[in-house]
């Protein structure tokens, strides 16, 4: 059983009539004829009776055409995917830590987007932790990563964000009228932390570690939201990136780092070794080139948290 002839039988079903369906298939109707007659010989039934000029499906021929009219567009419908991503088009899954869901990814993907050939172009995405957006880049399910640096060797990074470091207290904090605090006074008060399981709850551990402090983490929170709720209502105080969702917050002090423009470095990440499809290249490629031009001048001055850490001491 081939392909060709589904697509003939399903012609014929259609059309009840071999001479007009050899004539939509641009094939002889004695071309036609056999491959049908094979078919049947095959499956060891018949599939058309005879009705006047034409002919009409039997019971098995019935049966018979519902399951091959499903194959028939189920192939059409892989050609046509396949064709529109050799043309650029297609769907791009991406996956994104939760800092960057405010207006990071919607805006860049925006941008790419509006450019001239993009408008086919589908976006899929799922937001989480780094190292569960890492998992389903390597298993194919993802394309692309956004979220912190690990160690994993499989795949390719390229920095597209920078995110200052800083201190955030609850409006009436003993703390709250300090422009700047140090990482051993942020330590002897209670600490709103992130999920331990999370590439940030990993590395603020570490660097408490570092910074041979040992605070009182009293919650840990899967995002920076969640964070900011807990310390407008006291419940401690934290440290966190400076992100979108920081800046449209009311009812906390912002803090800086006391000895330390500490921050941290976002990437994009993606397989090493695999084939992407062209619209996926062109994404990367894209993101690349937006942010050679938006490269931080005193980027040069700042420490990143993942550069103060030695990874060696660390089950990461």
């Amino acid at each position: 059983m081939t392909l060709n002839q589904l697509q003939y039988f399903c012609k014929v079903a259609e059309f009840e009539n071999y001479r007009a369906a050899s004539e939509t298939l641009h094939v002889s109707q004695p071309s036609l004829s056999r491959s049908i007659a094979s078919l049947e010989e095959e499956l060891g039934i018949s599939l058309f009776d005879k009705k006047g000029r034409g002919v009409i499906l039997t019971k098995a021929g019935r049966i018979f055409y519902e399951k091959a009219i499903q194959i028939v567009n189920a192939c059409r419908d892989v050609e046509s995917r396949m064709i529109e991503m050799s043309r650029g088009g297609g769907k791009i899954d991406i996956g994104y830590i939760f800092p960057l869901a405010g207006r990071f990814i919607p805006h860049r993907v925006r941008s790419f987007l509006d450019l001239p050939g993009n408008e086919s172009i589908k976006f899929s995405f799922w937001q989480s932790h780094t190292p569960a957006i890492m998992k389903r880049i390597e298993s194919g399910n993802l394309d692309v990563g956004f979220g912190g640096y690990t160690d994993k060797t499989d795949l390719n990074y390229f920095p597209v964000e920078t995110q200052e470091f800083v201190i955030i207290t609850p409006k009436n904090h003993p703390l709250a009228n300090q422009n700047e605090i140090s990482i051993e006074e942020y330590a002897r008060h209670p600490i709103i932390g992130y999920d331990r399981q999370s590439w940030m709850g990993i590395h603020t551990l570490a660097l408490y570690e570092e910074f041979n402090v040992n605070p009182e983490i009293v919650v840990e929170c899967p995002d920076e939201y969640t964070i900011l709720s807990l310390v407008r209502e006291n419940f401690g105080i934290a440290l966190i990136p400076r992100t979108d969702t920081l800046d449209e917050f009311v009812g906390i002090n912002v803090h800086s780092i006391k000895g330390y423009n500490l921050a941290h470095q976002i990437y994009m990440f993606w397989m090493k070794d695999r084939e992407q499809l062209p619209v996926v290249e062109r994404f990367i490629a894209y993101m690349k080139e937006l942010t050679y031009s938006q490269i931080d001048s005193d980027s040069t001055s700042k420490v990143y948290l993942k550069d103060i850490i030695h990874y060696d001491s660390f089950d990461l």
